[in-house]
């Protein structure tokens, strides 16, 4: 009786996980949906709530207020899971140190970037635009950026130890040149602006890094 028992608490604990786990993907995708086609400042908890088929207080239990639902979309844009992914743990990082040469290095990242972008680029624009008069969102948005540029400088010491990096200028500036180049507004201009493809917003980063990272040029 007791190993029934057992068995099946896990398989209600395993259900109830389950269920959590599904209504906290409907309430990410509703206010992705509304964060970007009506702007953070018109979406309101309740249209988010019905959007995705729960009551308000559901959305408080998953995920929190509205700043804390623009938080976790930018967040899962990101890692492009449910949950917020460390950038030490994303399996592209893990196969941009595991590279021996710089350029091979520097295609990965652009190549996942061209994967990250189409779903972060949306949720950074209206994160973007909600910062202009809200200020829970301004400072998001700036611990976003300033936790981009401190992984950008990562990305640049890891390509030093290459021998491969360029050494005329100081790393904080290679650094800086990538970060502008990696931001979700570099791909609206390029791709949802001037029709460029993924693959080909892809081989433009990989040879423009190795350009300007690299001490001969890429060559």
């Amino acid at each position: 009786m007791s190993e029934v028992n057992a068995s099946s608490r896990r398989y209600n604990s395993l259900r109830r996980k389950e269920q959590a786990s599904a209504t906290r993907g409907a309430v990410l995708a509703a206010a992705r949906e509304l964060f970007v086609g009506d702007g953070y400042r018109s979406t309101t908890v309740n249209a988010i709530a019905r959007r995705a088929g729960v009551a308000v207080d559901t959305v408080y239990a998953a995920i929190g207020r509205k700043p804390d639902l623009l938080r976790e979309v930018v967040e899962s844009a990101i890692s492009g899971t449910g949950q917020a992914v460390p950038a030490e743990q994303r399996d592209y990082v893990f196969r941009v140190r595991e590279a021996k040469m710089a350029r091979e290095k520097i295609s990965i990242y652009a190549h996942a970037l061209a994967l990250i972008q189409p779903r972060l680029a949306p949720v950074y624009v209206a994160l973007r635009d909600a910062a202009g008069t809200d200020r829970g969102c301004a400072e998001l948005w700036e611990q976003i950026s300033n936790r981009r540029a401190a992984n950008m400088r990562k990305f640049i010491e890891d390509l030093s130890l290459t021998g491969e990096l360029r050494t005329d200028r100081p790393s904080a500036e290679l650094a800086d040149a990538v970060w502008s180049m990696n931001g979700p507004e570099y791909w609206v201009l390029l791709v949802d602006q001037r029709g460029w493809t993924p693959e080909q917003f892809a081989g433009w980063l990989t040879d423009a890094w190795c350009r300007l990272l690299l001490a001969d040029g890429g060559r």
